[in-house]
């Protein structure tokens, strides 16, 4: 049995509240609006109750924040996709957001089983006046439980339409890619963090951003844009600005508690120099 499902979230801001409604066809879920840090950001998990993507399987998801709103969608657990017979397990992410608005994606990584043909897509709209924080997190295999990605492939596509595009696919048996120092190098989470605007960055507030990219990943000044730095425990990262929309932080590591943990802190601190926000993690995360 595959399954299809689709989920669409809409923030709307009214009377100094953000406010989230949404609907769904199939297993995708929004648990309840969560306040933390007050009315005027709206947290919201999203659960998928098989709890895993098999072959067949598409998952739809369409997230939209209406101008003054600001609302952060994240996940209670890792993605799963498990090993496929001949189709590929699909997610669609399509992210809008409107001027004067804000929305974070930060959903927990994705797990992606040896044997698994699987497509993860994720597109933004920003329009002029808005901004996403978000992230992508792939995990290949479970290196700790003795379960490495030796078989199948993964094909992802994270674009902001016209502006920036980044679309690959990672094949088990590419070792070239997974094992070369120009590739994974042997490591098997990659992960990125992204700033997206709708309106190219001033000069100033781009460098104050990377510079405390670079200081969260504990590069500090010791490197420039799109350079990387090797760090305790063999994970690598870096900073750069791909397009005056666009910043990116970057993270290779063995597994993903530390790739996740850097992002976490990059995260941090852009809500700190570019939305003047506390550096305050979503409720689900503490529990």
């Amino acid at each position: 049995m595959t399954w299809r499902a689709e989920l669409s979230l809409d923030y709307s801001a009214a009377g100094g509240r953000t406010v989230a409604r949404h609907r769904h066809q199939g297993p995708l879920r929004v648990l309840q609006s969560l306040y933390p840090e007050g009315d005027g950001i709206c947290q919201n998990v999203l659960v998928h109750p098989p709890s895993g993507v098999v072959g067949g399987d598409v998952l739809d998801i369409r997230v939209h924040a209406q101008a003054g709103a600001h609302g952060l969608v994240t996940t209670p657990g890792a993605t799963r996709f498990y090993r496929s017979e001949g189709l590929a397990g699909v997610q669609r992410a399509a992210l809008r957001v409107d001027a004067g608005a804000r929305l974070e994606w930060l959903p927990l990584e994705a797990i992606y089983y040896s044997g698994c043909l699987a497509e993860n897509h994720l597109s933004m709209d920003v329009a002029p006046g808005g901004e996403l924080i978000g992230w992508d997190v792939t995990a290949l295999g479970l290196p700790l439980a003795d379960q490495p990605f030796v078989a199948g492939s993964v094909l992802q596509h994270i674009e902001v339409p016209g502006v920036w595009l980044e679309r690959g696919r990672i094949a088990a048996d590419d070792q070239r890619l997974l094992e070369g120092p120009l590739g994974l190098g042997g490591r098997r989470c990659l992960a990125s963090v992204f700033w997206i605007g709708g309106t190219p960055l001033e000069r100033a507030r781009r460098e104050q951003a990377l510079d405390a990219a670079r200081e969260a990943l504990g590069q500090g000044d010791q490197v420039h844009q799109g350079d990387v730095h090797e760090a305790s425990g063999n994970w690598v990262g870096g900073v750069t600005s791909p397009h005056p929309r666009v910043l990116v932080a970057r993270v290779v590591a063995p597994v993903v508690e530390p790739a996740m943990a850097a992002l976490r802190r990059v995260r941090g601190a852009w809500r700190q120099a570019l939305w003047s926000l506390p550096d305050v993690p979503p409720r689900i995360w503490s529990t």
